[in-house]
């Protein structure tokens, strides 16, 4: 999000006022606390545009995908799936709990409501952070949309409606919205430098993806009517492809994908096609070629054969792109997208599901260029990784898109936030070390694009876990849960999973359809586990295969239960040749999760610049396991055989030669930890990938 390519906009803000502080202000704990009258009933104006009704408003999902013609999957309703206690429950409590009344109340003390307030003659502070502040208060309440999906709070309803009041006030005459490019700067709105770098339609995209979600929690259209009405008042009067009408930059992609999910709710044609034009670009907004690259969009979407610039807009102009595919089957768009999944999974993506190897411009690298310690991994690219590879699931149902997004959600997002849920990672790199004075995870940055990122990922969990096609019910992702929806031809259908996942490798499902019916339950076989076993009310089920759907037809009746059985043996992974920063060197998987050693966890006197991995064969690469429900919240620690070498003279300078002694080393146990719980106790050197000896 960063205005200028050569800077980044992770930005720690020391002297912005952090949570710790905000308890010392005069009133602040009346922050949360401040109800209002609901919002009231929609005007005329905001009857204006009618709204799809099929399905009902509660009864629509992360993406309303129940009329588009080229999705093969639909999405299931938040509210539909219970996630119960397992391993996901404590993050997501912690989120509702902690995560996103702490970021309300930093929001709001960082002057990010007063931007709004001061249009309207409520505040005479000046306006504060950068071009894109609109967009925290957006994601935020999208993350509330999704959390009242789950279960009504009126404290938390309360809190957001007098926000959207405080943001739909400020909308002017002309249904233009934003706070930076107001008053003092009004002048320059929407210019074609502004376009390049300012947000607007980023902006609005948020603005719109926060509106949807809290329209599908609340039935409240407020909000959702602003948006409407930048939309269609100030946009398509003005701009778009005529000779009478201006041009459109998208700058960073965002507002496509917004676009393309008001036109499920709103059927007018008229969003869909300015989202194609966006995707589309438009020659009259001529940059320069390396602003197209950095932005990731200005040319035809479908002229791009790899993935390159600001990984954050490269992942969101790919959902965009994909959307646009689901409603019109555009083959050349489709063609684009799986020549750009291609290059993401063979060359750009880390161990991780983190993507985004450049610091400078945040952005993708060469093929093959995945530091670790200079990582990005941005938790913003990491979201958008996973958004992408929904869409290109639900378009294909092939479970290798379901198998990058658990790889990104459990590892390169879950680690995004601390397990308090009050610090977050900006950066997720694969080799840290505090020495140098950066602290990774911190409670505020001014560009404080991932914090809400982060919360309105984990309020929408439950809607990634299942979805329905015209044969049945896919399967993708296992903990103790609980689905009550139905099939897409009415049939009433309740599944509960129970399990010990990612722990333990084994899942029961129970179907219990509400009479005997015919349908397909797909389950996800995970593309790292090597074997597993089915089974049907104890019989088992031939067919299994890594990294597919295994497709179980039967009449079902209630109570039916399928076993599976997943190879959770913990496995050491090589990168690819060319990821010449891992040369020789070796990262562990176990299940879904990959691992990583912290030096805090190593024996006295280790370092872990100095260690090195016993690989070879006489180790069987046999792991010591063991569950600490003490450690972490609860983590299965990993331990194995390894060396720590001791500095050579001889090869302790730059060069040596190349017949010096090797170091002398002995051995030690090594322990690893899931890497989505590092940097959660003290500082500390951190590592993914590590040395290996074999024999």
């Amino acid at each position: 999000m960063n205005t200028k390519k050569k800077f980044s906009r992770r930005k720690f803000v020391s002297s912005a006022v952090s949570a710790s502080a905000i308890s010392v202000l005069p009133g602040a704990q009346r922050l949360l606390h401040e109800f209002t009258a609901p919002i009231g009933a929609p005007g005329p104006e905001q009857d204006s545009v009618a709204l799809t009704t099929s399905p009902a408003w509660r009864d629509q999902a992360i993406l309303n995908l129940t009329k588009s013609p080229y999705a093969k999957l639909r999405n299931v309703p938040v509210h539909a799936v219970t996630i119960e206690a397992g391993f996901w429950s404590p993050r997501r409590e912690t989120n509702v709990s902690s995560s996103i009344p702490s970021m309300g109340r930093l929001l709001e003390v960082n002057g990010r409501m007063d931007n709004f307030r001061r249009l309207t003659g409520k505040s005479t502070a000046p306006q504060r952070g950068p071009v894109y502040s609109d967009s925290d208060i957006y994601k935020w309440i999208e993350a509330a949309g999704f959390t009242l999906q789950s279960a009504d709070s009126s404290e938390l309803r309360a809190v957001v409606d007098k926000d959207i009041r405080e943001i739909v006030a400020a909308q002017q005459a002309d249904g233009y919205l934003n706070t930076y490019y107001v008053l003092e700067r009004a002048s320059q709105r929407m210019e074609m430098r502004v376009q390049q770098h300012g947000h607007e339609l980023y902006d609005i995209g948020h603005l719109l993806q926060g509106a949807i979600a809290y329209y599908r929690a609340t039935g409240d259209r407020t909000l959702l009517d602003a948006g409407i009405r930048f939309v269609n008042e100030f946009l398509l009067p003005n701009f778009g492809p005529g000779t009478d009408k201006k041009p459109l930059f998208s700058g960073h992609p965002e507002m496509e994908l917004a676009l393309i999910e008001l036109y499920r709710l709103t059927a007018d044609k008229r969003h869909l096609e300015l989202a194609r034009y966006l995707l589309a670009g438009d020659a009259r907004m001529p940059f320069k070629p390396e602003n197209y690259v950095y932005h990731f969009c200005g040319i035809p979407f479908t002229s791009h054969t790899h993935l390159e610039g600001h990984a954050v807009r490269a992942m969101y102009a790919c959902c965009g792109a994909t959307d646009y595919y689901l409603e019109t089957g555009d083959q050349a768009y489709w063609k684009a997208l799986n020549v750009l999944w291609k290059d993401l999974v063979s060359a750009q993506m880390y161990v991780t599901g983190g993507v985004g190897a450049r610091s400078d411009g945040e952005a993708f690298g060469d093929p093959y260029e995945l530091p670790n310690a200079r990582a990005y991994g941005e938790s913003c690219a990491a979201i958008g990784n996973m958004m992408w590879n929904w869409r290109m699931l639900a378009a294909t149902g092939e479970a290798k898109y379901a198998d990058v997004i658990e790889r990104a959600l459990y590892n390169g997002i879950n680690s995004g936030m601390s397990l308090n849920g009050t610090l977050y990672c900006y950066r997720n790199p694969l080799a840290f070390d505090p020495s140098g004075g950066d602290k990774i995870r911190n409670e505020w940055y001014d560009t404080t694009c991932c914090p809400p990122n982060l919360e309105r990922t984990l309020s929408s969990l439950p809607g990634y876990f299942y979805s329905t096609s015209n044969d049945g019910v896919y399967v993708h992702l296992y903990d103790n849960s609980h689905l009550d929806w139905h099939l897409e031809n009415g049939t009433a259908l309740k599944i509960r999973q129970k399990t010990n996942y990612p722990w333990d490798g084994a899942t029961e499902i129970v179907v219990t359809p509400a009479q005997p019916t015919e349908l397909t339950l797909f389950v996800r076989i995970p593309g790292w586990s090597d074997s597993a076993k089915v089974a049907v009310n104890g019989k088992a089920v031939p067919g299994a295969t890594a990294g597919q759907y295994l497709p179980i037809r039967r009449n079902w009746a209630a109570g039916d239960a399928v076993t599976l059985q997943f190879n959770m043996a913990p496995q050491i992974l090589e990168a690819n040749a060319q990821v010449t920063e891992n040369y020789g060197r070796v990262a562990v998987q176990r299940g879904p999760l990959v691992y990583c050693m912290e030096q805090i966890d190593q024996g006295d006197g280790v370092a872990l610049k100095d260690v090195a991995l016993s690989a070879d064969k006489a180790s069987n690469y046999k792991f010591e396991e063991k569950f600490d429900k003490d450690l972490l919240g609860g983590v299965l620690v990993l331990r194995h055989t390894g060396a720590v070498y001791q500095e050579s003279t001889d090869r302790g300078t730059l060069y040596f030669s190349h017949g010096a002694p090797p170091p002398k080393s002995r051995p030690v146990q090594l322990t690893f930890i899931p890497y989505y719980a590092w940097a959660n106790r003290v500082p500390t050197p951190m590592q993914v990938w590590t040395p290996a000896t074999k024999a």
